[in-house]
């Protein structure tokens, strides 16, 4: 590592063409700690990249033996001054980014230099410590100029002087500065197209006229209230991003606009068509008073009856999730035919009600998630409602049941999401059905279920028939497995994610060998003292079993199907025994196997919590002891008794042998001499 890193530094600090890399008529010379632009490269360099250097100068002579050159980076150097005459030997130059340096200090003359590249289209000036009249200066002869960005610099305020002759900009990133007025900046760019504003203070932003605009982000600001002018002209605004404000009401857009992505998230946006009591103030209205200048106006506006001189017919993505929205004024989704995304999560919906006057026939994401919603109201009729959708949330609410019939009417639905609320399952036909429930059999095209954290009890019937499900998230769920899992017959063929994390699931005899089509199963979470055995037999490909009471797996874990198909296997957090762990070496040795817990997989021997790569020496020696053949422990522990005893009977013997060789002659009555 050392030499390595030796041998890296070198290079870092050689100023020669060595030191750079050359791919084509490109030349990277990016970390190389150059204190100025090296003058023995090739003459037909194109693309220059000197990022991550020392530079502090661009002198005039610093370019001359390049005169092929169209793009140069010197991003994140300490570039304190261009001189004038640096660019007059590159003409050609079209991208040119300066980011990150101290172009503050030499600004003017930095200007003059810039002034001399006819065919500019990029500048990129982010970072530089820059002001308003600053950047004025810098970019005041750049007429050829197509993109610009003075993103993370300190300007405050922006008006009509800044970029007067910027007739050909495209593009326009002022993000992360300190704007919190703008007046009539933009007036002569008549062929912007894309303004970023985001992260700056602007309180609001009225009278919207950028007719050519095509893509607006004003995101993460302190705007209250967005007004578009009101003319007949037809906007060209197609992408407009509000979201991380303080919106009070819903934007008021543009009559005629091409918008297809209206972005509103995180927001004090609410309606005031009717307040949560029923009390009605469709006839109230809203002032504004606008001060310009000298002149003040007051406008009068409904902003309920706003919404339907806005053109939102092109609109495909709607946004408002994080706001305060506790119900949707009358016909509003109806002006949105085009509409495919709706997100209106994290509100205060309490109800929702769809019908054939609201179709929403091109919607395919519909996301209710986290809000209050006790009730899903759906008018069924002769029509479809929902026709097109695919990917329905209804998350955290609490919802008890769904209307009846209501997945008839949408045809392509593959995703629904449950979780967390209050639901059953209807059982299978002919058993009760009184309580309130949801019924999803029969939906073909459904594929991802997710009914984690419902409270489910004792499944049981078939709650899945005639679906195709492939994802089944069940977990959190403390009573749902009562029984066997025969309630999953039939997805036997269908099934290749189940989750039944954290369902207090402890029996081992739990049968999962039907389920042949699973490839990831998630047990994590629960009380299994002892290894499935009927796992052996599937083909998994993950398998979670963090959080158990597994004192150990099979020692032939990795020799069965399971075994030899699992490429991802999670196993911290349980209670393995240092003893026992023949397994864990069989899996640290199967081919292709993974196990990205490793580091926090522990095993315990007494009271300490050991890792199994690397048991101490005494902890092995133990092991051999507690694991040793018992037959020969108890000769062992035997050998010595035995010693003992014989030791000590003739100790006895010797002492008492007199004593009974007289006792043996006065019993036997024949003399024997001593």
């Amino acid at each position: 590592l050392a030499v390595g890193w030796e041998s890296r530094m070198d290079a870092a600090w050689a100023p020669s063409p060595g030191g750079c890399e050359l791919v084509q008529s490109i030349m990277d010379c990016t970390g190389r700690w150059l204190s100025s632009i090296p003058g023995n490269l090739q003459g037909d360099t194109e693309q220059l990249f000197l990022d991550d250097n020392t530079i502090q100068v661009l002198g005039n002579a610093s370019l001359l033996l390049y005169p092929q050159l169209w793009h140069l980076s010197l991003t994140r150097n300490r570039l304190e001054l261009i001189e004038p005459g640096a660019f007059l030997s590159s003409q050609g130059l079209e991208v040119l980014s300066l980011t990150d340096n101290l172009l503050f200090t030499n600004y003017s003359l930095t200007a003059a230099a810039l002034s001399a590249l006819p065919a500019l289209r990029t500048l990129d000036l982010a970072g530089n410590q820059l002001r308003e009249d600053m950047v004025a200066v810098l970019v005041s002869n750049l007429s050829s100029l197509q993109s610009l960005s003075v993103a993370r610099n300190i300007i405050m305020r922006l008006d009509s002087s800044i970029f007067t002759n910027l007739t050909e900009l495209l593009e326009l990133n002022l993000e992360k500065n300190y704007i919190f007025e703008i007046d009539n900046a933009f007036e002569g760019l008549q062929r912007l197209q894309r303004l970023n504003i985001a992260y700056n203070y602007l309180p609001c932003l009225v009278g919207f006229d950028l007719t050519q605009l095509r893509v607006l982000n004003v995101s993460n600001n302190v705007i209250e209230w967005f007004l578009t002018l009101e003319i007949d002209d037809l906007f060209e605004l197609e992408v407009l991003d509000l979201s991380h404000n303080r919106l009070l009401f819903f934007p008021v857009l543009p009559q005629k606009s091409k918008l297809h992505s209206l972005l509103l998230q995180d927001n004090r946006m609410s309606f005031y068509q009717r307040l949560p009591n029923g009390t009605s103030l469709a006839n109230v209205t809203v002032q504004f008073l606008i001060i310009d200048g000298n002149s003040t106006n007051i406008t009068t506006v409904r902003l309920w009856d706003e919404l339907c001189h806005s053109n939102l017919s092109s609109l495909r993505l709607l946004d408002m999730s994080q706001n305060e929205v506790w119900g949707l004024p009358d016909d509003f989704l109806a002006q949105m035919p085009s509409l495919t995304h709706l997100k209106l999560n994290q509100n205060c919906l309490e109800a929702f009600h769809l019908s054939e006057e609201d179709p929403l026939a091109m919607l395919t994401e519909l996301d209710l998630s986290q809000n209050q919603l006790v009730e899903l109201g759906v008018k069924v009729g002769a029509g479809d409602i929902l026709p097109s959708l695919q990917l329905f949330n209804l998350s955290t609410n609490r919802l008890q049941a769904l209307p009846p019939g209501i997945f008839t009417h949408t045809r392509k639905i593959t995703t629904l999401d449950l979780s967390r609320n209050r639901v059953e399952l209807c059982p299978q036909p002919g058993e009760a059905e009184s309580l309130p429930c949801v019924d999803i059999r029969g939906v073909e095209t459904l594929t991802h279920l997710s009914l984690a954290g419902c409270g489910l009890q004792g499944m049981g019937g078939r709650p899945f028939q005639g679906t195709s499900l492939i994802h089944l998230d069940l977990s959190d769920n403390h009573q749902a497995l009562s029984g066997d899992l025969g309630w999953l017959q039939d997805l036997v063929l269908t099934l290749q994610v189940l989750s039944l994390r954290n369902t207090s699931l402890s029996s081992t005899t739990v049968d999962f060998s039907a389920l042949s089509s699973l490839v990831c199963l998630d047990l994590s979470g629960n009380s299994l003292a002892a290894f499935p055995a009927s796992l052996g037999s599937l083909r998994l490909r993950s398998l979670d079993l963090r959080d158990n009471c597994l004192p150990a797996l099979p020692r032939d874990v990795a020799q069965v199907p399971l075994g030899r198909s699992l490429r991802e296997l999670y196993l911290s957090r349980n209670p393995y025994n240092c003893c026992t762990l023949g397994w864990w070496d069989a899996l640290q040795q199967a081919e292709g196997l993974r196990v990205p817990d490793g580091r926090e997989v522990t095993c315990s021997h007494g009271s300490r919590a050991l890792s199994p790569g690397a048991l101490p020496e005494p902890v092995l020696q133990s092991c051999r002891w507690q694991t040793a053949d018992l037959a020969l422990l108890y000769l062992v522990l035997a050998l010595p008794t035995c010693l003992t005893l014989l030791v000590a009977f003739v100790v006895v013997f010797l002492m008492l042998k007199e004593k009974l060789l007289k006792m043996v002659k006065i019993r036997c009555g024949v003399s024997s001499p001593y």
